[in-house]
């Protein structure tokens, strides 16, 4: 984004450069590069992907020498140095010409090829560089004869190779022809004529050697503009016009100094909001720059980039590029990388990319695509090699996108953009009104280029091309049916041909007559005019995606509440938005991108931008902007700032953004002086046809000493200052802080934005490995930091105990991008990249070591457990021993789920599934215990070659072990997973005796299991079947056969054999006729048992997630004294918590509750409170006969039931409560399931807590005379306003609507 150019620079250009071939220092090869390429090329020789011609796969030492890369130098740079813009020769040169010099002969093509670059400087600003490079004679007999001496060298060492055409060794267009011509590696190929003529032969001879007395030898060089802003088209006239002046057969009308003199002092930036004219050699150059109210300045061709990837495949990379995934594009043309990285980051507005930003990558730095840190990069690919021969570091989180084949490819589990429908639709719609293809177009892409004047080099009879606006594309020229019809070959040829200008078809003259009728006020050409308005409308639709997406940001803004001092300090760990607040108002759909968002650095900054200014003055201008439209929106929508809806909106403020460019390119604000004749002596100034001279640096070093505004270029500390003011929105600070919270700010969760591009000595390469590792460090201390304050919830911090206060969503987020920092730590530094994702690859090199070694005698045990003592401590109570700790295990048990199909799945997999059973810190501690293995698979400067670090960031993943995380569980809900089941009954009173068959049902929050079979001897089981998800309720019973079908059962422990979780089911009571209430089967409601705390990892934890229920309802009333002795205060206060809790539960957010079968049937329960109320009093007749609570309802039910059939004539009212009740009590009671007297009322609570019904039935039995007989005088029924109180709590449960789960009211028909 053209946002932090780089100062208030006033002047369009700061240097003009020249690089080349500097013949002094003759032929160097380009080390570093032909290194890179060497290795690239070796790599699939020695068969990494099976035997592939090697030297058809990079460039390298084997190369003809005419395809060898050389250094290029910086011949010539004007002026000396810029105060406010120093003079970076290494950056320059490498950017310029990133793969260093070419060479041809005069049978290559050799068209002149612009592009742009940039350089960002430590501090954040940018500065932007426009480069044309073309073709000069090579004079120099000394470099003729060198690149001679080459070629017999070559050609002796790859004569034998030579007669064996199969792995033809020389460049790319060294060997034989093909129908097509295949494209060079550095350049757009124009395939001329004679080219084409050429007998097959005859070309393979002259491409086999180059004849210093036959041929003739070419050399590139490069022209370059480093300006403060990317006033692209502008730039890219004045190079190709002074090019034109070196070639063209009459010299220009003023030496060239003139011209670049007058760019480089005379031409002003044009004002915010204004427009400049100024002259090249041969017309007028018009740029137009943005007023403060309109988008930033943004000037490559947007077109072009939609018609190269389609729209699909932008908004795809422009969600990856605003969730901070790395972006790696690939293409054989420089401007291309340069115009998708420029246009992604523009169309992020009011957003800025903060992290590694290099879209065109120099061959020598190819290494530092190992970065573990997001970043947007460039790479230039040599035409020949296809993707899968790019070995990348890291792909586990990358986005790959080849730009000239219209491929993109995307990281696993992206999540959709908001509305992406209606917005490609509302893109698409743009795009056809200027007649392009949404879907873009591969074929059309060369046309496109001509004729958007982009620089991919569209020649320079490009005016030849103008299109109208009623018809901006060239789709409806007959050759395009003609493209259509013939094969695709000739298509290409003629896409290219025609982008050279060369007219083959006689319709397109007819447009340059139609064009010229045009409105001839328009100060710049129709097409960049044209180019304009695609530009604008494109990022309108865009930038209002972002404006109604958060039109009340503002509300969530958290404003911090210390000084702004120690508001700096602590940076890192404040929140500064409501996260939470804003993602409960957001549609449902939107939140799975909206909270990953929210994440990102670019959102943090963004938001840190806004609480730091505090008035209009102070806003960063992307900030003012979009404030500015929030406004607009609220005032026209005037509605509730936290009502939210996903209706689509579409963008209403096109035409008046396109208004604004109009009048500027109709009406010029500026115009600059002409350029003029220089003070310069006789003679100078002069130069030969075909070559750029070496200009007179006495005139051109500096400026004019007065003109009306060079006396701006004030002191380079002015000029410091003010880019502080325009990088950090100040506060009321002195320069001291401003200084150091600008450097702070920058570096905030970032480390370098831009490698150094100096010499590339080790110790620098060595320290920004260093940096990486400090900077992996730090994100992983804030992410575990972030991440346990969200699982806690921020109370829970404050005060010490934690209560679930995360989305689903959330948390999956926060795990995701966990997840992708480890995939980052494990990708530093590797050695040989194997599979997507490096962290799984190097768990599959343990397994295989392991196994191996256990495989040898000395091994004990299974493959990969660890022995006893290690195992893992449980709940001595679960009476099941423990599952082993082992991370072999667990990645057998990953590696067994079908579901999950690639590496980076299955590496995601086993972190969820480690943190869910906590030993996340200690698999991977044990994992990196294999030393040999880590030296093996890791350089030296790797993270995980860090003794330090490595243990720091070992103990922040230990903080997870303080909560309960069932991230595995509740994302793979579909898998298979074994449990094992254990009944424990009691030994005493009988368990051995039992006779009957017993079974289970187990049931879960996904599913339930349906009756198992438990065999009598043993009394546990172990059963595969599909994710039950957090377990709730386990039936138990047994079919009653036998002599002694009578069974004592303490309680019911059931285990997942994958995450380890174990619920325990508490029961204490027996199952058989004519035994406590006579229940032959019995639903129990379980709780999680945590691990006991004596394992030395286990840090402190925060209580369980659910209320354990113990033994509930114990022997109700097995003897007078037995009876619970809860006074009607403390029974009073029990009911209330229980209702309290499901009020409670229904009031947090759908994907936030816990298990409501736990609320109702649990210990302390809504069933449980209500026995209490029942048992309050009851009179028990004889000492050793149980009376329960069921059997005064059925004699109420009998009461009521014949006050009904002797017509006693109450009120409707009563006559309906009556008959839900005794209906209720007879499906109850006719139910074929034998769950006893106890399990019966439990039931009864249920449905009449389902149906609202509970209040209305208390009023009934407190005024039912049998109430009378059967409860003391004390008996909490029978006092009126306890019972009208209980009525009116019961009430407030009428507005909840309460599911049960099935196996609460299995086989009643209600």
């Amino acid at each position: 984004m053209t946002t932090g150019f780089s100062s208030n620079s006033c002047r369009f250009a700061d240097y003009f450069v020249i690089c080349g071939l500097d013949t002094e220092s003759g032929l160097e090869p380009d080390e570093l590069s032909a290194l890179c390429q060497y290795i690239e090329a070796t790599k699939f020789r020695d068969g990494a992907r099976g035997n592939l011609a090697g030297a058809d796969e990079g460039e390298n030492f084997e190369q003809s020498p005419l395809r060898r890369t050389f250094k290029s130098k910086v011949l010539a740079h004007y002026p000396e140095n810029v105060e406010w813009n120093p003079f970076d020769q290494d950056a320059v040169g490498m950017l310029c010409m990133p793969k260093g010099l070419a060479f041809r002969t005069q049978v290559d093509t050799r068209e002149p090829q612009f592009h742009s670059f940039i350089i960002t400087r430590e501090d954040g600003s940018r500065t932007y560089g426009f480069a044309l490079t073309f073709f000069e004679e090579v004079t120099s007999k000394q470099i003729c004869s060198a690149m001679q001496t080459l070629y017999h060298m070559h050609n002796a060492e790859q004569y034998d190779i030579l007669h064996t055409p199969a792995t033809s060794p020389q460049g790319p267009e060294d060997a034989a022809p093909r129908p097509f011509p295949p494209l060079p590696p550095r350049q757009l190929p124009r395939p001329q004529p004679t080219l084409q003529a050429a007998p097959a032969i005859s070309r393979l001879q002259r491409f086999n050697s180059y004849d210093i007395s036959r041929d003739t030898l070419f050399v590139s060089k490069c022209i370059c503009l480093i300006a403060p802003m990317a006033f692209t088209q502008a730039s890219r006239k004045v190079l190709q016009q002074l090019h034109l002046a070196v070639t063209a057969p009459k010299p220009p009308p003023l030496p060239l100094e003139s011209y670049i003199y007058n760019v480089l002092y005379e031409v002003p930036l044009p004002p915010a909001g204004r427009s400049l004219k100024f002259s090249g050699v041969y017309g007028p150059v018009v740029c137009q720059r943005p007023s403060t109210a309109e988008l930033p300045l943004f000037d490559f061709a947007m077109a072009e980039v939609f018609d190269l990837l389609g729209v699909e495949n932008v908004i795809q990379l422009f969600t990856c590029a605003l969730l901070e995934i790395q972006i790696l594009l690939y293409s054989q043309h420089y401007h291309r990388l340069m115009a998708v990285a420029e246009s992604i980051t523009a169309l992020m507005f009011p957003f800025q990319w903060q992290h590694v930003y290099v879209p065109i990558l120099p061959a020598s730095l190819l290494h530092f695509l190992d970065a573990p840190v997001p970043y947007l990069m460039g790479l230039h690919s040599n035409g020949q090699d296809d993707r899968t021969n790019l070995e990348l570091p890291q792909e586990a989180n990358l986005c790959f996108v080849d730009i000239d084949n219209h491929f993109i490819e995307l990281p696993e589990d992206l999540p959709q953009f908001p509305n992406k429908l209606e917005f490609i639709q509302e893109i698409s719609e743009v795009l056809v009104s200027f007649d392009m293809a949404p879907e873009g177009n591969l074929l059309r892409t060369s046309a496109a280029q001509a004729k958007f004047l982009v620089g991919g080099g569209g020649g320079f009879r490009a005016p030849d091309m103008f299109p109208d606006n009623r018809n901006a594309n060239l789709a409806s020229s007959p050759l395009n049916s003609y493209l259509l019809r013939e094969n695709e070959t000739i298509a290409r040829l003629q896409a290219l041909v025609k982008r050279t200008g060369l007219s083959l078809d006689k319709q397109l003259d007819v447009r340059e007559d139609s064009s010229s009728n045009k409105d001839s006020r328009v100060q710049c050409d129709q097409e960049e005019l044209l180019m304009h308005q695609i530009n604008i409308q494109v990022r309108e639709v865009f930038a209002n995606r972002f404006t109604q997406m958060f039109a009340d940001y503002e509300v969530f803004v958290i404003q911090p509440s210390q000084d702004k001092e120690s508001w700096f300090t602590n940076r890192d760990q404040m929140q500064n938005f409501d996260k939470a607040s804003f993602l409960s108002d957001q549609p449902e759909p939107y939140l799975p991108f909206l909270s990953r968002f929210l994440e990102t650095q670019m959102f943090a900054s963004f938001i840190d931008g806004k609480i730091l200014c505090h008035d209009e003055e102070d806003k960063e201008h992307s900030l003012r902007v979009f404030d500015a439209r929030v406004d607009k929106i609220r005032m026209l929508n005037v509605r509730t700032p936290t009502l939210r809806t996903s209706m689509y909106q579409r963008c209403t403020n096109i035409e008046e953004a396109e208004k604004a460019i109009e009048m500027r390119v109709t009406k010029m604000d500026h115009t600059a002086l002409h350029p003029h004749l220089l003070d310069m002596r006789i003679g100078q100034g002069r130069y030969q046809q075909g070559f750029f001279p070496r200009l007179q640096s006495d005139v051109l070093s500096a400026g004019p000493t007065s003109n009306k505004w060079a006396k701006r270029s004030a002191p380079a500390q002015w000029r410091r200052r003010d880019r502080q003011k325009q990088h950090a929105e100040h506060l009321y600070l002195d320069n001291d802080q401003r200084e150091k919270y600008i450097q702070e700010a920058r570096n905030l969760g970032t480390t370098i934005r831009q490698p150094k591009l100096s010499n590339l000595s080790p110790s620098v390469i060595a320290h920004t490995n260093w940096k990486f590792v400090e900077g992996l460090l730090k994100e992983c201390r804030n992410k575990t930091k972030r991440m346990l304050v969200e699982k806690m919830g921020r109370e829970a911090v404050e005060l010490g105990h934690g209560e679930v206060s995360i989305t689903g969503v959330e948390e999956n987020t926060l795990i995701a991008s966990l997840c992708d920092l480890l995939e980052r730590i494990w990708s530093h530094g590797l050695q040989v990249k194997q599979g997507k994702s490096a962290l799984w690859s190097h768990l599959l090199h343990y397994q295989e070591s392991k196994e191996k070694n256990d495989a040898t005698p000395g091994g004990l045990g299974p493959p990969g457990f660890i022995h006893d003592s290690e195992r893992r401590k449980s709940d001595g109570g679960c009476a099941m021993p423990p599952l082993k700790v082992s991370l072999i295990q667990d990645m057998r048990h990953i590696q067994n789920i079908s579901e999950i199909k690639t590496d980076v799945g299955k590496a995601r997999a086993w972190v969820r599934l480690s943190m869910e059973k906590k030993l996340l810190s200690r698999h991977l501690k044990q994992l990196l215990s294999d030393h040999e293995l880590t030296k093996k698979l890791y350089k030296r400067y790797a993270f995980l070659r860090c003794d330090d670090e490595k243990e720091q960031f070992l103990y922040h993943l230990l903080s997870f072990n303080a909560v309960d995380y069932f991230c595995f569980t509740n994302v793979f809900t579909t898998i298979m997973i074994p449990y094992h089941v254990l009944v424990v009954s009691s030994k005493k009173l009988g368990g051995s005796m039992f006779t009957a068959n017993p079974w289970v049902c187990v049931s879960g929050e996904l599913a339930e299991t349906g009756v198992l079979q438990v065999p009598r001897n043993t009394l546990e089981i172990t059963f595969e079947c599909q994710n039950l998800g957090k377990l709730t309720t386990v039936q138990i019973g047994h079919d009653n056969t036998g002599l002694y079908a009578k069974w004592l059962v303490e309680s019911v422990v059931v285990r997942n054999e994958i995450t380890g979780h174990t619920y325990k089911f508490p029961c204490g009571r027996w199952l058989g006729k004519g035994v406590d209430d006579g229940s032959q089967e019995r639903i129990l409601v379980g709780e999680l048992v945590t691990a006991s705390a004596e394992n030395d990892e286990r840090m402190c934890r925060t209580p369980p997630m659910q209320q354990s229920p113990g033994m509930m309802r114990r022997f109700v009333t097995i003897s007078p004294s037995s009876k619970p002795k809860l006074n009607t205060g403390q029974i009073q206060e029990g009911v209330g918590e229980a209702i309290n809790g499901i009020v409670k539960h229904f009031h947090k957010p759908e994907k936030e509750r816990g298990s409501l079968t736990l609320l109702l049937c649990g210990e302390y329960g809504l069933v449980w409170a209500l026995e209490q109320v029942f048992q309050h009093g009851f009179k028990s007749p004889r000492l050793f006969k149980n009376v329960f609570i069921w059997d005064f309802l059925e004699k109420s039910q009998v009461h009521f039931q014949n006050a009904e059939q002797r017509g006693v004539s109450l009120d409707e009212n009563w006559q309906t409560r009556v008959s839900d009740f005794c209906r209720f009590m007879r499906a109850i009671n006719s139910t074929s399931r034998n769950i006893g007297k106890d399990g019966k009322f439990q039931m009864l609570v249920c449905l009449g807590a389902r149906d609202h019904l509970l209040h209305h039935w208390i009023a009934l039995l407190a005024d039912c005379p049998i109430t009378a007989q059967m409860y003391e005088e004390i008996a909490m029924i029978k006092e009126h306003s306890l019972v009208n109180s209980l009525i009116r709590v019961l009430q407030t449960l009428q507005e909840f609507n309460i599911t049960l789960e099935a196996s609460l009211v299995k086989g009643v028909g209600i």
